[in-house]
């Protein structure tokens, strides 16, 4: 391959992450800059845009040495490289992958957030002997992406992969903040599981020592249950329940290889990916998908995006 570095970008509503690296997909080098959501998130581009071309100045390299820039953003993309609304960033439907390339002179390949980071598991990360896969991103709330024969499904509406919003109760009345009520992020996000878990707590006179917890989180409820607590060893049993129902439905339709667990709740380790296929077993018509733990962290959306670009290259 004649260029010989590539970016890969992950824009967060607090900071965007930045990835400088060779075009076989070596890490050279990573930093953050500020999210600067004012004017409607109009100055998040330019930004980019200052911090691609000091890299590239820094490092003595031109536009001819590199192959382009990936970028992966908190809301939908479809498949023309149009963002169809980032509110946490302030924007609405325009080109992004246009208006990056005008402001680099690079070309570029942008992604939703969330199905970038799957492409970077699957890249370097746990998924990297699979080429069918979900992945559900577990943290504040519930993302996820979709690969199929290797490539990103992003769907019509760039929408695929939005497995959160997913209804599983229909008698919930708390509100998603997507506004509907019953999805699978109210359950088994990390605030949700806490969420759920206090509410079982408030109905229960059972002894635990979640009790003697300020604010219940969910890295308290799986230290508990690692502990023996039987309480929280229920409510982790619960956990693995719903999700392993919802892993059920998606593979009805998807049928992957894997999933991928990432996520603040991933960290949880093995005590997560056993629950969930107990009952997975019991839900899937087809039993054969593997349960994996993420492993690029932070890193996997960076690790996403540059594969966006260097995909269109031939390595």
């Amino acid at each position: 391959m004649k260029n010989k570095y590539a970016f890969g970008i992950d824009v967060g509503g607090t900071t965007v992450k930045l990835g400088f690296f060779s075009a076989d997909g070596e890490l050279l080098d990573k930093w953050e800059i500020s999210t600067d959501t004012a004017d409607r998130g109009g100055r998040i581009i330019p930004d980019i845009a200052a911090a691609v071309k000091a890299k590239m100045g820094a490092a003595g390299i031109e536009k001819s040495d590199t192959v382009g820039i990936g970028i992966g953003v908190p809301g939908p993309v479809d498949s023309k490289g149009r963002v169809l609304g980032c509110p946490n960033l302030g924007w609405g439907t325009f080109f992004l992958e246009e208006e990056v390339a005008r402001k680099t002179g690079l070309q570029c390949r942008a992604g939703n957030d969330a199905t970038v980071a799957t492409l970077g598991e699957m890249y370097r990360g746990s998924a990297r002997n699979y080429r069918n896969l979900v992945m559900l991103t577990l943290g504040t709330g519930i993302g996820g992406g979709v690969i199929i024969d290797g490539q990103i499904v992003p769907g019509t509406f760039g929408a695929a992969g939005e497995v959160g919003h997913m209804p599983v109760n229909d008698r919930e009345t708390a509100v998603c903040g997507c506004g509907k009520r019953g999805c699978l992020e109210q359950y088994a996000s990390a605030n949700g599981f806490a969420r759920v878990t206090r509410l079982c707590l408030e109905q229960s006179a059972e002894d635990t020592v979640l009790r003697k917890c300020e604010r219940i989180t969910a890295k308290d409820i799986f230290d508990a249950a690692k502990a023996g607590d039987g309480f929280a060893l229920r409510m982790v049993d619960n956990l693995g329940k719903t999700l392993g129902r919802a892993c059920a439905v998606i593979a009805g339709v998807v049928d992957p290889e894997a999933f991928v667990f990432g996520g603040g709740v991933s960290r949880a380790g093995t005590i997560l990916t056993d629950a969930v296929r107990k009952y997975y077993g019991k839900y899937a018509f087809r039993t054969g998908a593997e349960f994996v733990l993420a492993e690029l962290g932070n890193d996997a959306g960076i690790y996403g995006a540059v594969r966006l670009i260097l995909s269109e290259q031939q390595l």
